[in-house]
């Protein structure tokens, strides 16, 4: 397992953390995302998944269920992307991505899509699920997005859904002006330098 550094956003920040991270997941993704708009520097250490590097001794110890993303705070142990982001709410609540607000704050914490759809599955058969789920959300964010999801402020469900619009235009070729609140959403993400330094293709092991 390969160790690298990436997107030191604030070198001030401390304890140092670091995450445990693959270019192409989208579930490191989010994560990498969410250190970002939060101001944390981190290191990044990179799992090769192609190679079957989550499948080692060393990265067992971590996360005994072999997958990334994985945060390493001091002696804590994070892994799951869903329970990494709500560490980093707890533990480090500078620029919050929960709102205040009881009805916006549930609907950020209902709009993840279990990421069922794999890269083993026809493409046909992906692109007619993703669609699906982009329906389900075009439709519960239609009386409180912003630019962003819920509102003028980038929160958690942004933290979900741009990574996952991206995978969804670019690897199952979704038309994405079927669902013009998640294309804004994403486009008002897509402009943040935060999410732009998050990007698999800019991390130290993504593959040109």
């Amino acid at each position: 397992m390969e160790q690298m550094h990436s997107c030191p956003v604030d070198s001030s920040s401390a304890p140092k953390l670091v995450l445990y991270s693959y270019w192409q997941s989208s579930c490191s993704w989010r994560v990498r995302f969410a250190l970002n708009l939060k101001g944390l520097s981190y290191e990044y250490r990179a799992v090769n998944l192609a190679k079957g590097e989550q499948f080692t001794s060393e990265f067992g110890r971590l996360n005994p269920l072999h997958y990334v993303p994985v945060l390493v705070d001091g002696d804590v142990v994070v892994s799951d992307s869903y329970a990494i982001l709500l560490y980093l709410e707890e533990k480090y609540p500078q620029k919050a991505l929960l709102p205040a607000d009881p009805q916006l704050r549930a609907i950020n914490l209902q709009k993840y899509i279990e990421e069922t759809v794999g890269p083993e599955e026809p493409q046909a058969w992906a692109h007619v699920h993703i669609e699906k789920g982009l329906l389900a959300l075009e439709k519960l964010l239609n009386n409180c997005a912003g630019p962003y999801a819920t509102g003028e402020e980038v929160c958690m469900a942004d933290v979900f859904l741009a990574p996952q619009i991206a995978v969804a235009t670019k690897r199952f070729n979704v038309d994405m002006s079927k669902f013009p609140i998640l294309r804004m959403v994403y486009e008002s993400c897509n402009a943040l330098p935060e999410f732009q330094a998050s990007l698999p293709d800019r991390q130290p092991d993504a593959v040109q």
